[in-house]
């Protein structure tokens, strides 16, 4: 492990715990309560706020803000935290909050992320392993992302929203509703326009898996997505098919985005 570099210009408040190998840029200003895993990079101009963890050889970029105030007002200064998980990258711009009392008071970061320019992370979050945001994609309080997502370039994502395993969203799309695992998203107010096929192909799903797949989503075109779900439920399916009806099945409130008509 490389010895820890400090530049001389940046401001590390007394409690703030480095880690070995980090290496801290230029006007770099890291809080009381912040703890740093092995490696991290703080390129220069990175603020770290709160009680916030950053994972393993995390990179982040000039002039992100991680680990500062939510932008709830109900906010009131209670005590909660953000955690990132390792090897992140972090780019230009990106925020990132941590959790509210009313949200669980955690907001949570996977591993092998990329953040890129001007993306924004909120409070209460969830977001898993190896997942994208675009230049300027927003994810509102409360959501959860499952791994391998992406979300596409100066979209939004409504706050209280999932985002199964594997789907995409296209840029510049609102996505205001639940999307299945897989599914891929795009519109100025989002719909469901099928598979996100580049995904799956990339993740070695077979064409078995892949027809399996899209029967099932002409299925759930059909009627009520719970409804359908249901019913489909009760037979027998492959891991996948599997996965996006117990998605559907699962604890949440909210409707879920359909094929356009």
């Amino acid at each position: 492990m490389a010895e820890t570099r400090i530049h001389p210009s940046a401001v590390i408040e007394p409690g703030a715990q480095i880690g070995p190998g980090c290496d801290i840029g230029p006007f770099c200003v890291i809080g009381a309560q912040v703890r740093l895993g092995a490696g991290v990079v703080l390129k220069s101009h990175v603020v770290v706020a709160g009680q916030t963890f950053i994972g393993d050889e995390t990179v982040v970029f000039p002039f992100a803000s991680v680990g500062e105030v939510p932008q709830d007002l109900k906010f009131r200064g209670e005590d909660t935290r953000l955690e990132i998980g390792a090897r992140n990258r972090i780019r230009e711009y990106v925020t990132m909050n941590p959790g509210t009392e009313g949200g669980g008071g955690v907001t949570k970061i996977g591993d092998d992320g990329l953040f890129m320019a001007g993306s924004h992370v909120a409070h209460d979050c969830v977001i898993g392993n190896r997942v994208i945001l675009v230049n300027n994609a927003s994810v509102a309080g409360h959501c959860h992302l499952e791994d391998d997502v992406i979300v596409g370039g100066l979209s939004g994502v409504h706050q209280f929203v999932r985002i199964g395993r594997g789907a995409m969203i296209g840029a510049v799309t609102m996505v205001t509703a639940d999307v299945i695992p897989f599914g891929l998203v795009q519109g100025p107010r989002g719909h469901l326009d099928g598979l996100n096929l580049v995904g799956l192909k990339r993740r070695g799903a077979s064409r078995d898996e892949i027809h399996a797949l899209r029967d099932m989503l002409g299925e759930l075109g059909k009627g009520s997505f719970r409804d359908t779900a249901r019913h489909l439920a009760a037979g027998e399916h492959g891991p996948m098919v599997r996965e996006v009806l117990d998605f559907i099945l699962g604890p949440s409130d909210r409707s879920f985005l359909a094929p356009h008509p």
